[in-house]
């Protein structure tokens, strides 16, 4: 019987070469032990939906480490907004281990679920803590602290931008992994933050051999702020 780990890092090889992304076989290692804990934890407390147990390397894993493609490479230190189970902040973590990471959640369960697979990951460039990152505390704790804000939650942008901007350095980074169509969530957060949003990108989150034309729509949101 082929061992689930090796399993899910041959998936993981197999998506990585056919998109010309290249990550260390270390990294690669570190991210299939991460889905295979992520996968036994999701037994007993609800990290990732059911229904994406069979296709957690393409839908989370391989995703979360992918976007790093697009995180300009300055970045040193980062927050995912609404972490859930560690995505996509510990994939990032592991992606770039010269850059320090926060990862944050209201639910206590999940966190002390991350805790537990930064612990068993030896991941010593990230954090987990339960808190909300609009609660006086967090601001006061994380003040002009990140230069990069990441989450794959589904919170609108403008509501993002609200959160982001007290807990930003001078000069940062918003990345959030979207679907569908976001034009009208686009205009809402520019009109409010117009003076906020150097330049604002979005790409096309297509790859091989699954999602050649995006039919999946997953889009890549990338603004560049200044405070």
């Amino acid at each position: 019987m082929v061992d689930v780990q090796e399993q899910y890092q041959k998936q993981l090889q197999s998506f990585c070469w056919e998109n010309s992304f290249n990550p260390d076989i270390m990294k690669v290692e570190r991210l299939a032990y991460f889905a295979d804990l992520l996968i036994k934890k999701n037994e007993d407390l609800n990290l990732i939906s059911r229904k994406d147990t069979n296709s957690i390397i393409e839908n989370h894993i391989f995703i979360s480490s992918y976007i790093t493609k697009y995180i300009p490479e300055k970045c040193s230190s980062f927050l995912d907004i609404g972490t859930g189970g560690g995505l996509p902040g510990i994939p990032i973590a592991i992606m770039k281990p010269e850059a320090k990471g926060v990862l944050v959640d209201s639910t206590g369960k999940k966190i002390d679920a991350v805790k537990e697979f930064i612990n068993k990951l030896k991941l010593s460039n990230a954090t987990a803590v339960n808190d909300r990152v609009e609660s006086p505390e967090f601001i006061d704790n994380y003040t002009d602290s990140f230069d990069l804000i990441v989450t794959r939650a589904t919170v609108p942008l403008i509501i993002l931008l609200r959160y982001a901007l007290p807990l930003i350095k001078e000069k940062s980074f918003l990345v959030a992994i979207k679907g569908g169509d976001l034009d009208d969530e686009f205009k809402k957060a520019e009109m409010k933050f117009k003076p906020y949003i150097k330049k604002s990108t979005i790409f096309e989150l297509f790859y091989k051999p699954t999602n050649v034309r995006n039919q999946k729509e997953k889009k890549l949101v990338l603004l560049e702020l200044n405070k």
